[in-house]
C-alpha cells in the first residue's frame, strides 16, 4: 500500500510502501469491519483512498460536511454499496452513524464490508456507544517508520529472536554507520509524510500548527476538556518527560492539577496519538519491579519541536534533552515495526520497560515474545559504547538464565558510534540505524570472554 506526501499532489511525490498493507487487506477477509486508527497525518487517508479503489469500494470522508449531512441524512442509501464501504474519520460520524453499521453487519455477517479510519481511538470516544465488538478488526497506523521511509521490504523486529542482526565474520566497525548529527536530524524531523517533505523551517510550523488542530478539532471537539492551555502545558511537560517513568502524583503537581483531572487529560493526549505508554516487565522469581508506565511521545520531531530542539543543539554530548528524545526515536522505530509486522499474529511481541528495585537497573525496552522468548534493549546517545554500559544486560541476561533458562536470546545496546561488536555471550554493541539497515558486520565473541566480562563488571 503506498501513500503520498500531500494528496493533493499525489503524482508528484515518491511513494513508499506502508507495511501494514498486507494486514489490512488479510482483515478484510476476516472481518465484517475493519478500523485503522491513528494520529493525523500519519497516512490513514491515502490507505483507504487506494484500497478503495483497488477493490472497487466506495469511499466517504466525514471531513466533508456535505457528506455528513447525507450519511446523517440517508445512510442506508450512502452505506448499502457493492464493495467495501470506506469511511474516514469514522467519529465525526457520531453514534448513529456507528449504530447504523453495526445493524448492517449483523444482517450480513459476510467479511469486508466496511473499512473505518479514525484519528481519535475509536474505543475511548464517549459520544460513541456502540463498539462493534465482536465485529471488528482493530489496527494501528503509526507515522513513518525508518524501514518504510528507507524502502526495507519489510519490517526487522521478529528475524532478532533467531539470529543477532546485521553480522559477519571478521569486522568490528561499521565505516559506513550514521553520524551523530544524522541521527538527531532523524529525531527532529519524525515520521509524518507531510513534514518531511519540508525545510526545517517549515516543519517547525507544520508541527506547531498540526498539535493546534489536534487540541482544537480533536480534543476539544470530542471530549469534555474545555482549557486548551491546561492541554498545551500538559503536552511541553509531556515532551520534557519523554522516555521517563510516568509519576501521575508529581506531575499533577508540577501542572497544578488534580489527580483525576490529569489523567482524564493524558486519557485523551494518549487517545489522539500524540503518546503512548509502556508498560513494566516483571517476573516475580527475576527481580520486584517499578510498576509505572514509561512515558513516549509518539513522534520525536514533535515532541523536538516542543522543546525547541535542533540537529545542532542536539549533537553535542552535553544536550540534556539528547538522550531522551533519542530513546524515543528508537523505541519508536521498534514500536513502528512490531505494529506493522503482524498485527494479529497469535505470536505477538509485547514492548516493556524494566527497572527492579534495589539491584540491576533499568533496562530501556524489553520485547517478550508469546513463547516466552525474549530480547532486552538499552539505547544510548555515545558514540563510543563501553563494556560497562552492558551492565544491566549482564545482569537481566544472568538472572534469566538461572530463572528461565533459553528465554533470553540477546541483549543489544544501540548507540550512535561505529561500533558492531559482540561483547559477551547473546550481548551485543549495534549502531542504531542496524534496526533498518544492513550492517553486515559482527566479530565472533572475544576470545577470553569470562575475564573480559568479568573485568568489566568489576569496573563498573
Amino acid at each position: 500500500m503506498l501513500w503520498s506526501v500531500g494528496d493533493a499532489v499525489e503524482q508528484e511525490k515518491p511513494l513508499v510502501a506502508r507495511h501494514i498493507q498486507p494486514a489490512l487487506t488479510d482483515g478484510l477477509r476476516h472481518f465484517r469491519v475493519v478500523l485503522l486508527h491513528g494520529p493525523r497525518q500519519s497516512g490513514k487517508t491515502t490507505i483507504a483512498r487506494n484500497l478503495a479503489q483497488e477493490l472497487g469500494g466506495t469511499y466517504w470522508t466525514l471531513e466533508d460536511k456535505a457528506t455528513r449531512s447525507a450519511l446523517r441524512d440517508d445512510p442506508l442509501n450512502c452505506l448499502l454499496r457493492t464493495g467495501p464501504v470506506f469511511i474516514d474519520e469514522i467519529q465525526l460520524g457520531g453514534d448513529d452513524l456507528v449504530r447504523q453499521i453495526k445493524i448492517i453487519v449483523d444482517n450480513n455477517r459476510s467479511p469486508g464490508q466496511f473499512f473505518i479510519t479514525g484519528s481519535t481511538n475509536f474505543l475511548t470516544v464517549p459520544t460513541l456507544s456502540e463498539s462493534l465488538a465482536g465485529r471488528m478488526g482493530i489496527y494501528h497506523l503509526w507515522p513513518l517508520s525508518m524501514t518504510e521511509i528507507e524502502g526495507i521490504s519489510g519490517p526487522q523486529v521478529h528475524h532478532w529472536f533467531d539470529a543477532p542482526f546485521g553480522w559477519d565474520s571478521d569486522a568490528i566497525t561499521w565505516d559506513a554507520a550514521p553520524s551523530r548529527k544524522e541521527y538527531f536530524e532523524w529525531v527532529c524531523r519524525g515520521g509524518y509524510p507531510e513534514a518531511m517533505s519540508l525545510a526545517a523551517r517549515g516543519r517547525k510550523q507544520w508541527q506547531e500548527s498540526y498539535l493546534a488542530t489536534v487540541i482544537d478539532r480533536d480534543i476539544q471537539a470530542l471530549s469534555r476538556v474545555r482549557s486548551s492551555t491546561a492541554i498545551s502545558r500538559l503536552m511541553l511537560w509531556a515532551a520534557a518527560s519523554t522516555s521517563q517513568e510516568l509519576n501521575i502524583s508529581n506531575a499533577a503537581k508540577d501542572l497544578s492539577l488534580s489527580r483525576s483531572v490529569l489523567m482524564h487529560y493524558m486519557e485523551w493526549v494518549k487517545s489522539v496519538g500524540l503518546i503512548h505508554q509502556l508498560d513494566h516487565w516483571s517476573r516475580s522469581h527475576i527481580a520486584r519491579a517499578s510498576k509505572r508506565p514509561k512515558l513516549h511521545w509518539s513522534d520525536s520531531g514533535l515532541a523536538a519541536s516542543m522543546l525547541g530542539g535542533t540537529p545542532e543543539t542536539l549533537e553535542p554530548p552535553t544536550a540534556v534533552s539528547a538522550g531522551p528524545l533519542l530513546e524515543t526515536f528508537v523505541v519508536n522505530e521498534i514500536v513502528r515495526q512490531l505494529a506493522a509486522a503482524n498485527p494479529l499474529s497469535p505470536v505477538s511481541v509485547r514492548c516493556s520497560h524494566f527497572r527492579p528495585h534495589g539491584q540491576g537497573g533499568e533496562v530501556d525496552l524489553v520485547l517478550e515474545r508469546g513463547d516466552g522468548n525474549m530480547i532486552a534493549i538499552e539505547i544510548k546517545a555515545t558514540s563510543t559504547p563501553q563494556p560497562h554500559h552492558m551492565k544491566h544486560l549482564r545482569w537481566l541476561r544472568d538472572r534469566m538464565d538461572r530463572a528461565s533458562p533459553s528465554c533470553f536470546k540477546a541483549g543489544y545496546l544501540l548507540h550512535t558510534g561505529k561500533s558492531c561488536l559482540t561483547i559477551s555471550d547473546r550481548l551485543h554493541f549495534r549502531p542504531i540505524a542496524a534496526l533498518w539497515r544492513d550492517v553486515s558486520h559482527q566479530v565472533p565473541l572475544l576470545t577470553g570472554d569470562t575475564d573480559y566480562e568479568s573485568s568489566t563488571q568489576s569496573g563498573s
